[in-house]
């Protein structure tokens, strides 16, 4: 076998080297530029209640995807009853979003890894298959809320200007912002997001995804609300936030507690709330008020819900997740979710 002379050994070694950097730019970009299969119509990427307690936990299809308090709020997932724990990604994340084969979520940090599996982008929404695989930024910017209404994200944003809300597709094209002004997209249904306007009033609003139209719902003070069984839920900041709810079909508003609330989700037939004042407590209820019950003393947070359970933090301890299987008095440390040591 011949030897190479170094003339053609040095333009072999150029030729591999171009080869193999085309080779990973085609990679990043296919990854970047993926097409994705558009949503059927209703598509909603997480509960209302649970974008309003922070996104931490989201379920899909089977499977419940969460930002895990014990491993510095990186992307896990687990089945619904809990079991089959698993490290999906190193990124710190939040208001996690998920429909059909991908998961959405606002990156908080970098997340320390490389490759097509991370993005090294702090400060972005995101988009990765449902494994933590081939992440990708969609959107750079410090997102505080955010919402997937079939094929288009909704996001509230914030820069050195103050609060904007934009809109992007789930292919990360179509960027258009809609306004400047705080506008929480959480609470959606049946193509429309229903918030609560911070321009001139509290008023209960509809925006319509499809016209971009505005409409009044109820002339009242509203805070973060929540659509569920054709109510909304809300607190009202002109009553000492009292919970509220407003009928869809006779256009009535019920007290549901006259606790000043802190935050609430619903679902499962109940309403879970944090009350403030001297003596305050996590509670919980049936959506019509009834049946009150004390579930732990003390000032908690990001109250999230799945199909099965209820997880929420103790406010001056950011780093242990409680849970309790919804509608139970008896809550304890998730501790499934604490990271086993490497053997």
């Amino acid at each position: 076998m011949k030897k190479l002379n170094k003339r053609t050994l040095i333009l072999l070694i150029i030729f591999v080297v171009v080869a193999l950097g085309a080779g990973i730019y085609t990679a990043i970009v296919n990854t970047r530029t993926v097409r994705l299969p558009e949503n059927p119509s209703g598509t909603v990427g997480n509960t209302a209640g649970n974008i309003n307690n922070g996104g931490l936990f989201c379920e899909l299809n089977g499977k419940v995807y969460f930002s895990n308090s014990f491993d510095n709020y990186t992307l896990y997932s687990m089945n619904v009853d809990e079991s089959d724990i698993k490290r999906l990604s190193g990124a710190v994340i939040s208001n996690i979003l998920g429909a059909g084969d991908y998961l959405y979520y606002f990156q908080r940090s970098e997340s320390g890894e490389t490759g097509l599996g991370g993005v090294r982008v702090p400060f972005s929404f995101n988009r990765c298959r449902i494994d933590g695989k081939k992440a990708t930024s969609l959107v750079r910017s410090v997102v505080t809320s955010g919402q997937l209404v079939n094929n288009t994200l909704y996001l509230q944003g914030m820069d050195d200007n103050g609060a904007y809300f934009f809109q992007t597709d789930i292919n990360g094209e179509n960027y258009k912002e809609i306004g400047r002004f705080i506008f929480n997209p959480a609470s959606a249904y049946a193509g429309s997001i229903f918030y609560n306007s911070t321009v001139d009033n509290h008023y209960l609003m509809r925006y319509d995804t499809a016209t971009g139209a505005t409409s009044v719902i109820l002339r009242e003070n509203v805070w973060n609300p929540v659509y569920y069984g054709d109510y909304v839920y809300y607190m009202d900041p002109g009553n000492d936030y009292q919970l509220r709810r407003y009928s869809f079909s006779d256009g009535t508003v019920e007290i549901l507690t006259t606790d000043k609330v802190e935050l609430f989700n619903v679902g499962n037939g109940l309403v879970y709330y944090q009350t403030m004042g001297n003596v305050p407590g996590l509670y919980f209820m049936s959506t019509d008020g009834s049946g009150v019950t004390l579930m732990a003393n003390g000032e908690f947070t990001d109250i999230n819900m799945t199909s099965r359970y209820v997880y929420f933090r103790d406010y001056f301890d950011d780093t242990v997740t409680y849970h309790a299987v919804t509608g139970s008095t008896t809550y304890s440390a998730f501790s499934a979710a604490v990271p086993k040591p490497e053997s």
